[in-house]
């Protein structure tokens, strides 16, 4: 799940991280009252369109204005970008060219920018312990950094009982360059900012960029968060944060049925349980000369209900030509899959290929199910031969 920037703001303030005074506003109206409520006289303005993407500053809206990011002078001109941003589709190359809808925007105080780093702290799973990452490049990817300029990242395991120990931050801050007053200042970010990372269940924040103004202040500009999902039902306050209209609607209508789902942009459907099978199966399509559609695991016990919701989710794409089931019933029985194939194929009206392997628990009884459907589908014995069979089977009705 990720979180709008001024969301982790709030975040930030709950726990103390040090960031930019500014609020969120979702009219021009209300744009103007918080850059007047921050009483900047002679000072600049930040307005910040908010989305779950990136790039924003160098974006360019459908109607022709350019850039999600802005400086400005006075309250009225905050107004006034914020009537060209809200409402408006903003299109950046984490986008695609669809674009989002800007709802919100952020209006902050705009910081004189002295130096730029970068910090985050995310889980290793190469070590299973949360490790925190720094470099004294900020403002941009850190791939890039990782790939041209490695030597200036700093990794700094975190022994998960203990936490971040004050010995460490002074490290992390002496890697940064920061001395004198800025190191009291980035022991005290560091440390809430992991208080934060473990008490609201984070997989990842990325700060970037980690700022030192030119009044000697050190800032968390933005930030990136992402959170263990596993974990959600502890952290009501987050699921709070939740914004439904930045997701995949498929996705999110997987998830009121307890389905894993990930749109893809191929053309056939998958639906297979177990998120293992679920990632074979996209390979043997793509080694059979197909292109996956969807990864959709519907766990292993799924109901009746749920494979129907299943069906009914990937047949709304209409990229969808074809659909592949394949099911090794373990504590799934394949009867009730073939149930819950058979209802849905019904409601939909399917009339695109498709192919359906089952192996294990009740699959005789299963296989019977589909038989006695009247549903014009194939079966298959094994996992390649299913996938051989669909993708002819699509290419054949193109």
């Amino acid at each position: 799940m990720n979180i709008h920037e001024f969301q982790a703001r709030e975040l930030f303030a709950e726990f103390g991280v040090a960031t930019q005074p500014g609020k969120v506003a979702s009219s021009p109206e209300e744009a103007e009252n918080v850059a007047l409520a921050l009483g900047l006289s002679g000072g600049k303005f930040v307005v910040k369109a908010q989305i779950h993407a990136g790039g924003r500053g160098k974006g360019t809206f459908k109607n022709g204005f350019k850039g999600g990011v802005h400086l400005c002078g006075t309250p009225t001109e905050a107004k006034d970008l914020a009537s060209k941003m809200i409402g408006q589709v903003l299109v950046t190359h984490q986008t695609g060219p669809d674009g989002k809808e800007v709802g919100k925007i952020f209006v902050g105080e705009a910081v004189d920018i002295a130096r730029e780093l970068y910090l985050a702290i995310l889980i290793d799973r190469a070590t299973s312990v949360p490790v925190v990452i720094a470099s004294t490049e900020g403002g941009v990817d850190i791939e890039t950094v990782a790939e041209k300029n490695p030597e200036k990242i700093l990794r700094l395991p975190v022994h998960p009982f203990l936490g971040l120990m004050p010995y460490q931050t002074r490290i992390i801050a002496a890697s940064l360059g920061l001395t004198g007053p800025l190191m009291s200042q980035a022991s005290k970010l560091f440390t809430n900012l992991y208080r934060l990372f473990i008490e609201r269940d984070c997989s990842m924040v990325e700060v970037n960029p980690l700022v030192v103004t030119k009044d000697g202040r050190l800032l968390a500009l933005d930030a990136k968060f992402n959170f263990d999902d596993n974990a959600l039902y502890r952290q009501p306050s987050i699921v709070a944060m939740r914004d439904v209209t930045e997701e995949d609607q498929r996705e999110v209508e997987a998830s009121k049925h307890g389905l894993n789902y990930i749109g893809l942009d191929g053309n056939i459907a998958c639906l297979v349980n177990g998120a293992g099978l679920a990632m074979a199966t996209m390979d043997i399509i793509q080694h059979a000369g197909g292109s996956p559609a969807n990864f959709l695991d519907v766990g292993g016990g799924a109901s009746r209900e749920q494979v129907a919701s299943a069906f009914r989710i990937i047949l709304a794409d209409k990229s969808v030509q074809g659909v592949l089931v394949n099911i090794f019933g373990g504590i799934m029985d394949c009867d009730v899959i073939a149930h819950g194939i058979v209802e849905a194929a019904k409601e939909t009206g399917l009339s695109i290929p498709l192919v359906v392997r089952l192996e294990g628990n009740n699959v005789e009884a299963g296989k019977k199910t589909l038989a006695e459907s009247g549903l014009k589908l194939e079966g298959a014995e094994n996992i390649l031969h299913a996938a051989q069979k669909i993708v002819s089977a699509v290419k054949a009705a193109v």
